[in-house]
């Protein structure tokens, strides 16, 4: 049977490549910068980035949403990203189309936020929390710490009302304190939150998680500890606060597909695009093997529909026979490929497959009851909509 094709909803651009104004000892990016070795300095060209721009809203739907991340994309300078939305404004086709940033917050002052403001971009913040939290790894090539540049980034951007999420890395310090980390964010204005688990690989032992990593153990206990926080600031019902895996898990519970990739059946998507206009599978798997093509010589929808692209997202179908008969397979369907650094003896198993088996137990009871009012009122909603029809 022939696969449906997929429709260009959602890209991944990292305009400066790998490079970044900060060294947080988590990243995983900044080693790229060995596979674009033809300089020490990565930016993205005017010649790309036009023919990017044309190849995504000309193969796009209705919607569309480019994210610009990196490294640090801010490094590009606001002229850069003026120039982004110039393009998309000559080649949109009355499409809606959507931007978000990622940024570490340090270049972030009153011109950016003024730009950031006027043209509604999405701004992901990477804060791990208070100070002690952020700084424990989060610091400057120098080895200082970021946390009060960041925090006034923060400050500066909610003032001029730009939409801004809290992008939280938990790692093996952080996963210590769920309940401060979202009281933090929520008395500092951060009613969205990202909640990013790490793991990567030991350097000198590739079968073994890096000393930063959060063991599966303590995500467990750390999810279900920010649950509880989360579900008590509900109020009438609904969620006052919104914490991406939570609300995406949610859907799950709904008959919905969950927007959170990790929670799907299988990956692929979405593309990538590095600075010199190459595209990849996948924002982790940035590798010579999943290379797709370039937005200069190849049209990024066949990509996205390529046969390597395919291969690449039933990989996470991929599972071992203990997650083939868990009870929770339909929530996580194995998890992120890239997580499956397991300490157990099953290969492929996720690393972080004990934290989900603790979490989806501890939350399952109170998701029921959330879907179960969530469909009433949708019920009652839609008698009421045929109801003024009929009148």
């Amino acid at each position: 049977m022939r696969e449906e094709k997929q429709i260009l909803r959602d890209v991944l651009i990292k305009p400066a490549g790998p490079d970044c104004n900060l060294a947080c000892t988590y990243c995983f990016y900044l080693e790229k910068g060995a596979m674009f070795d033809e300089s020490n300095v990565h930016r993205m060209s005017n010649d790309v980035l036009e023919a990017l721009i044309k190849g995504v809203v000309g193969s796009a739907g209705e919607q569309v949403s480019f994210a610009w991340q990196g490294g640090e994309p801010t490094l590009m300078g606001v002229d850069f990203f003026q120039q982004v939305v110039d393009l998309q404004m000559r080649y949109g086709r009355e499409q809606t189309v959507g931007n978000g940033l990622q940024t570490n917050g340090i270049l972030i002052d009153q011109i950016w936020t003024g730009f950031l403001s006027r043209y509604q971009f999405l701004v992901g913040l990477s804060i791990d929390g208070p100070k002690h939290i952020h700084d424990h790894y989060r610091r400057t090539h120098g080895g200082r710490g970021t946390w009060q540049k960041v925090f006034d980034a923060g400050k500066r951007l909610m003032d001029a009302n730009v939409a801004t999420n809290a992008l939280t890395v938990v790692n093996d310090y952080s996963s210590r304190f769920p309940e401060e980390i979202y009281e933090f964010h929520k008395s500092n204005g951060f009613a969205h939150m990202q909640f990013i688990p790490c793991v990567e690989t030991d350097p000198a032992n590739p079968e073994m998680a890096a000393s930063f990593s959060v063991s599966s153990e303590s995500l467990g206990t750390f999810l279900c500890r920010l649950f509880d926080v989360w579900l008590s600031d509900f109020k009438n019902g609904e969620p006052t606060t919104f914490i991406r895996f939570f609300d995406s898990l949610f859907y799950t519970y709904v008959g919905l597909t969950p927007p959170d990739c990790s929670l799907m059946k299988t990956c692929g998507n979405y593309v990538v695009v590095e600075h010199n206009g190459d595209v990849f599978s996948c924002d982790f798997f940035v590798e010579p093997e999943w290379k797709l093509g370039n937005v200069l010589k190849d049209n990024i929808a066949d990509l996205l529909n390529s046969e390597r692209q395919s291969r690449f997202g039933k990989i996470k179908a991929e599972l071992p026979d203990a997650c083939k008969s868990c009870l929770w397979l339909l929530k996580c369907y194995g998890g992120c490929p890239k997580d499956r650094i397991s300490d157990s003896k099953e290969e492929g198993l996720n690393h972080f497959c004990r934290a989900y088996k603790m979490f989806f137990k501890h939350a399952d009871p109170h998701y029921r009851r959330i879907a179960k009012a969530w469909k009433q009122k949708i019920a009652l909603s839609r008698a009421e909509e045929t109801r003024r029809q009929n009148h």
